[in-house]
């Protein structure tokens, strides 16, 4: 056969005359981007992401459709190319309607797979929901406790009635684990020999040491403070974070290699320059630790004090002298804590001043309840213009009243001064809770902004001298929430690993498709389910203590709160090739927007969730359904924009010929069609893959079997599969976790009485043994035969075989992995199904009593392609079968027995050697008289060759 060469982006390939550029293209490892080719069925050309450019040719072509020709030159990335890929995808992105990723997910600064983790306790599984957190954030525990939880404000579950505990369900994993006496430590590369120098110990700076320490270098943080921590340990009180939490969870990072050097300030202790010249990357996170001022007269009076610094020498167990009223000044989480402090600290009078109003307050909801249930007053829409003093110290503070106009930059509306309307409060102490500020001492070279944080770009994190990273507060405008801090540390981490490696790899955010249209009408089915009440302190006894105020989930509240979640992102979010492709080529869909459908559709299919506003209308499950599978269960229907996949006259998918294989779902390049998981909430997650073999017949399919930790997600299809070719019947497909139900057999059974009952292994073995030695004492040991399952290792087999040899006495030892069969002396005939080689070379086929496409389509689709190949099928069956239609023959008799036996009159022409049994019978068919059906069909397999 002529072998023809040609140039696929300047490297030489050969193929055969009939290849596609595509087949061609994959055969030597380059990839062209598809959503709608599957080797097994017939091009369609679908997606138009295929097109490369043939030298000669002005046009692009479809590599998928393209024959190969010899001295053929092929570009398959050229910008032309990219950019007829990006608008085909935009076009499909158009109306392509759903969630990549939930709401709570794109809300959240360090992008947390929410979704993933609270499905997982959901599940019951903390210990994996904990491995799922900790891959972006290193302190759960503390965060969970603390994180005002801007993911909670977008959860969807609120269009019910109210979000999900998302924080509350962190801190329950966490605190699980840290319980547990075995805490998760995530498993660390070998040493890169490469060192990092990371300034500042707070929630950024823990952050990068752990995941760069993870990837194998040698991290050294210095801390100016006593201890690690920064904002968790110094400007959060202990009611909220117990420091015993925080110090746990530094421990753990501590434990990865990580060695953190406290009581070392920068430019006092050390020199920046010591640090450039000695480690190899330099990460800056040292935080805001300055008050902002009132910038009003009289506020560096005695008794005018810091927010941030009141906090910290609380933590720091300093005496603080406070009067009887104090006036806190802002109306954030700092604000909050300095109020509630004070109030645990003795103070009679704890006044609130905020210039706006309560709704516009940044602070968390419950911390403003909480402190009201603890007596703080609040006085809204007033802004503090003079400190007023007796004898040196504060002892009034004058209040501007304010009023609301036009919003500002922060979307909040700005408050405006009512002039001459002012009032006066009584104070002993005033704490100005309004901002921070980032104080950059001793970081010489470092460029800086107008506002002293450092300048830092915001795709590598790097500062203007090369191999110096900054991160947290001091490369923002202002102080924000720790998990922001913690988010940058985390992208930073991965940036300063491929800057150590030898290549900066800048932050990309990435682009997902999500829905925006959703109201409380979607959702008006859904049964409201409030958040389980959260054990807690009452004001009372709060009042005069630091404990921690909430007492946690117990395992079923964090369950039942867990099970809550509506699911809103993609379940096929990490295979989707529309997505994957998306980000690939940088993809703007807005520019194409247009009309969107959205269907609605509810399909009651147990194993099989179809959304078609999800379809891009690439064709495979069509095409895969009836040319693979042999069925019709979907068609396209309608034309142009309106064409939808979908059962012909609008059925329920499962009213159809479906065989609910899920070879439409394995197909699916998008989340269009998707698995019906039986575990109790759906995780879309980043799962282990452990190929195995189906347990369900003896078929032996291959499949892959999708985990997290012990919690088994899906089984798909081993495409690499000679047994099956990448096919899977229902039970392989979705009973792959009934081991998980509860009713897996963990004890020996014997049937007494008709019933199976528990016995003992000594009962089951003394049975097995009389039973061996009846057939062995009555037709001699090679009546015997042992077949071994090819599930088996090799160390089982051998025992399987020694067993069958040394105590059994037989040479009749069957193993679908090899070993010597013995079924075919013991039975006449083997009736192995260790490969299909035998039904692919058969001339005659004999299938009785089985609808095989409903129970054992893998086997029946071997048959369809004998059939093929020119085999005659004779199906026998008290009803029609889709097999019937490939049969020669086909009998549908009210009682298969009697034809059988017919069959076997008209066959039997001499004894099979060693057949036991054989005559017994012989004497048994003596009665019967075959009928022409019979005759034709035992004529045929008495000529076949090969038949099964």
């Amino acid at each position: 056969m002529a072998v023809y060469r040609l140039n696929i982006n300047g490297k030489e390939v050969t193929g055969l005359p009939g290849q596609t550029i595509l087949e061609v293209a994959k055969a030597n490892g380059i990839e062209i981007p598809t959503l709608c080719y599957d080797e097994r069925i017939k091009i369609y050309g679908a997606c138009g992401l295929c097109v490369v450019e043939v030298e000669g040719n002005p046009k692009l072509l479809r590599s998928c459709a393209t024959e190969i020709a010899d001295g053929m030159v092929v570009h398959t990335d050229t910008e032309r190319i990219k950019g007829s890929r990006k608008v085909a995808l935009e076009l499909l992105l158009s109306d392509h309607l759903g969630d990549c990723r939930p709401p709570c997910h794109l809300a959240c600064p360090a992008n947390l797979d929410i979704q993933g983790y609270v499905g997982l306790i959901a599940n019951d599984r903390p210990r994996e929901a904990l491995e799922v957190i900790k891959d972006r954030l290193p302190l759960p525990a503390s965060i969970g406790r603390v994180c005002p939880h801007p993911c909670e404000d977008a959860c969807r579950r609120q269009l019910v009635e109210e979000p999900i505990s998302i924080c509350w369900l962190k801190q329950f994993a966490a605190d699980t684990d840290l319980d547990s006496g075995d805490v998760y430590i995530p498993g660390i590369k070998d040493p890169t020999g490469k060192r990092v120098a990371v300034i500042g110990g707070g929630p950024a700076g823990l952050t990068v040491s752990y995941y760069l320490a993870k990837e194998g270098h040698e991290v050294v943080i210095y801390e100016a403070m006593p201890k690690a921590g920064g904002m968790l340990r110094y400007g959060i009180p202990q009611y909220r974070l117990p420091k015993e939490v925080l110090d746990q969870e530094i421990e753990i990072i501590e434990s990865m290699g990580v060695v953190i050097k406290t009581n070392t300030k920068i430019g006092r202790d050390v020199n920046f320059d010591f640090l450039r010249n000695n480690y190899d990357v330099v990460y800056i996170a040292i935080g805001a630790w300055t008050s902002s001022g009132m910038r009003c007269p009289g506020e560096d009076m005695e008794g005018v004090l810091g927010g941030i610094e009141f906090l910290e020498d609380i933590a720091l167990n300093k005496t603080v002298k406070l009067g009887n009223k104090v006036a806190v000044v802002g109306g954030g989480n700092t604000a909050m804590d300095a109020c509630r402090t004070a109030v645990r600290l003795g103070a009679e009078e704890v006044h609130l001043l905020y210039r706006r109003t309560r709704a516009e307050m940044p602070a968390a909801d419950i911390e403003v309840k909480e402190a009201e249930e603890e007596g703080v007053i609040f006085h809204f829409l007033v802004a503090p213009i003079e400190v007023i003093g007796e004898d040196g110290k504060a002892a009034k503070i004058k209040l501007q009243k304010m009023e609301l106009g036009e919003p500002d930059a922060s979307g909040r509306r700005r408050p405006v001064p009512i002039p001459g309307a002012e009032e006066i409060i009584d104070v002993d102490n005033i704490i100005a809770a309004i901002g921070q500020q980032v104080v950059p001492d001793g970081l010489d070279g470092v460029k800086l902004t107008k506002w002293n944080t450092i300048v830092a770009d915001e795709n590598t994190y790097m500062t203007n001298i090369p191999g110096v990273f900054a991160g947290g507060d001091a490369i923002n405008e202002g102080p924000g929430i720790a998990i922001e801090a913690i988010g940058d540390a985390r992208r930073a981490a991965d940036v300063i690993n491929s800057y150590l490696h030898g290549e900066v790899i800048p932050y990309k955010e990435p682009y997902y498709a999500k829905r925006e249209d959703l109201t409380e009408e979607d959702f008006a089915d859904r049964e409201k389910v409030y958040q389980p009440h959260m054990a807690h302190l009452t004001p009372e006894e709060r009042k005069t203590n630091f404990q921690e105020i909430v007492f946690g989930y117990t395992d079923e509240q964090a369950k039942n709160e867990a099970m809550r979640c509506l699911e809103c992102g993609c379940g096929d979010v990490y295979e989707c090739k529309l997505i994957q492709y998306a980000n690939e080529y940088d993809v703007k869909p807005a520019r194409v927007a247009g009309e969107v459908h959205n269907r609605n559709l509810q399909d009651d299919h147990p194993f099989i969730d179809r959304n078609p506003d999800k379809c891009i209308l690439c064709g495979l499950c069509v095409r895969v359904c009836e040319e693979v599978m042999g069925v019709t269960a979907l068609g396209l229907v309608d034309r142009g924009f309106d064409t939808v996949v979908q059962p012909e006259f609008g059925l329920p998918l499962r009213e159809t010929g479906c065989l609910s294989c899920g070879q439409c779902v394995a197909a699916c390049p998008t989340g269009a069609l998707q698995e019906r998981l039986t575990i109790d909430k759906f995780v879309p997650l980043e799962a282990e893959e452990t190929r195995t073999v189906c347990s369900y017949c003896s078929v032996g399919c291959n499949l892959n079997l999708k985990t997290k930790g012990e919690l088994m997600i899906k089984s798909v299809p081993d495409k690499e599969s000679q047994v099956d070719n990448g096919l899977l019947c229902v039970k392989g497909r979705f009973g792959f976790n009934m081991g998980q139900k509860g009713t897996r057999i963990t004890e020996p059974l014997m049937k007494k009485d008709g019933e199976f009952t528990p016995v003992s292994w000594d009962e089951v073995l003394l049975s097995i043994a009389k039973t061996t030695q009846s057939i062995a004492s009555r037709y001699g040991s090679n009546a015997l035969a042992v077949s071994v399952s090819d599930r088996y290792t090799n160390e089982e087999i051998y025992l399987a075989n020694k067993l069958g040899k040394d105590i059994l006495k037989t040479e009749n030892v069957f193993s679908f992995n090899g070993f010597d069969a013995g079924l075919q002396d013991v039975l006449g005939y083997d009736a192995s199904s260790n490969t299909f080689d035998e039904i692919l070379s058969a001339q005659a086929i004999l299938l009785i009593g089985a609808d095989i496409m409903k129970e054992y389509p893998v086997a029946g689709l071997k048959i369809k392609e004998a059939v093929k190949n020119g085999a005659k099928l004779v199906t026998i069956n008290s009803s029609a079968t889709i097999a019937d239609e490939w049969a020669f023959k086909k009998i549908n008799p009210d009682n298969n027995v009697k034809i059988i036996k017919e069959i076997l009159k008209a066959a039997i022409n001499e004894q099979p050697q060693n057949a036991v049994g054989f005559e017994e019978l012989k004497q048994s068919l003596e009665s019967i008289e075959p009928g022409e059906d019979a005759r034709e069909i035992a004529e045929v397999f008495a000529k076949a060759k090969n038949a099964v």
